[in-house]
């Protein structure tokens, strides 16, 4: 059976983080998606602000962070997989700024992952295809980007995780960085022969995936053994809600929005053999705070049923 997870954010607090760990595995999770990147928010990095969390040392984020490692381990919970801050680079950010991600937040983001003994981490590729006019000089900056830290992910035995996003333009919602399945197999077979290693790998967006209406099966049969992580969550093809799967329909008959059979399809196709982790955090704060708990286990039990399905 596969395992099922979960993020962090709205369960896992600075203050006791323990208990939101006994939380998670209470509602029958195994693992979780440790939300680092909710300590530097992309709300704000996209208004040209930082703080000053990623200025400690790694000393200074290990002592920060063992409440958590401890909370976890004591809980019976595994971290998994965890989300660097993004964006990585701010497009119309000063220079200092975008070196700032780079140089500091990125590699401490390594550091923190490594600490947690957590194999994954995901990425947000850079979104400056308007910027620079055509995608492959976009991908050039984010290929870059990657060259500043595989080096680490090889030692330290992390897979960077790349994933499909979505774009804006003219009001409209369009296909984003990694969008072209074809492409993303080419430059993760590429980046890896040339460390030598497995330094890359993708994390499939159901929700991006859904806004942009790419085929679930297809691009997770093209993905194959690339395809380490997931962010399942779903929307109304509109606006990205992360809400929980099967929420949204398309007709007043209840066919879902989203392309849920053709995910299942998927995940048998490939065999896949890791966590199906849930990007759902919003859904938190949409219910009362005393169904919390109630919340948790719904999604748990989703993830089983996408588990047993994905494995007959």
């Amino acid at each position: 059976m596969l395992e099922i997870g979960v993020q962090t954010k709205n369960v896992v607090e600075d203050e006791n983080p323990r208990h939101g760990f006994e939380m998670l595995k209470k509602a029958g999770f195994t693992c979780a998606d440790f939300s680092l990147n909710d300590y530097l928010a992309n709300k704000d990095l996209y208004c040209f602000q930082v703080n000053d969390f990623f200025d400690k040392s790694n000393k200074e984020l290990e002592a920060f962070f063992s409440p958590h490692k401890a909370g976890a381990k004591a809980a019976g919970i595994r971290i998994h997989q965890m989300h660097m801050p993004y964006p990585m680079y701010v497009p119309g950010g000063k220079q200092e700024l975008n070196d700032y991600l780079m140089n500091v937040v990125a590699p401490k983001s390594m550091n923190v992952c490594a600490f947690f003994g957590c194999r994954y981490i995901v990425v947000h590729g850079f979104k400056l295809v308007r910027n620079l006019g055509a995608e492959e000089a976009e991908w050039r900056e984010t290929e870059r980007f990657l060259d500043s830290i595989a080096p680490m992910a090889k030692e330290m035995g992390i897979t960077i995780c790349i994933e499909n996003l979505y774009g804006n333009a003219g009001g409209h919602i369009v296909e984003g960085p990694c969008c072209n399945v074809r492409k993303a197999v080419r430059r993760i077979d590429q980046i890896n022969d040339r460390y030598k290693a497995e330094v890359l790998g993708f994390c499939f967006d159901t929700g991006h995936a859904n806004l942009v209406r790419l085929d679930f099966e297809e691009f997770m049969t093209a993905l194959d053994f690339r395809l380490k992580v997931f962010h399942i969550h779903d929307n109304d093809g509109a606006a990205d809600l992360h809400q929980i799967p099967f929420t949204f329909t398309k007709t007043r008959e209840n066919q879902p929005s989203t392309d849920w059979q053709g995910f299942i399809r998927g995940l048998k196709a490939i065999g896949f053999q890791g966590a199906l982790s849930f990007e759902t955090a919003p859904v938190l704060h949409a219910f009362p705070q005393e169904m919390k708990e109630d919340a948790l286990a719904f999604i748990r039990k989703i993830g089983g049923y996408f588990a047993a399905e994905g494995s007959k």
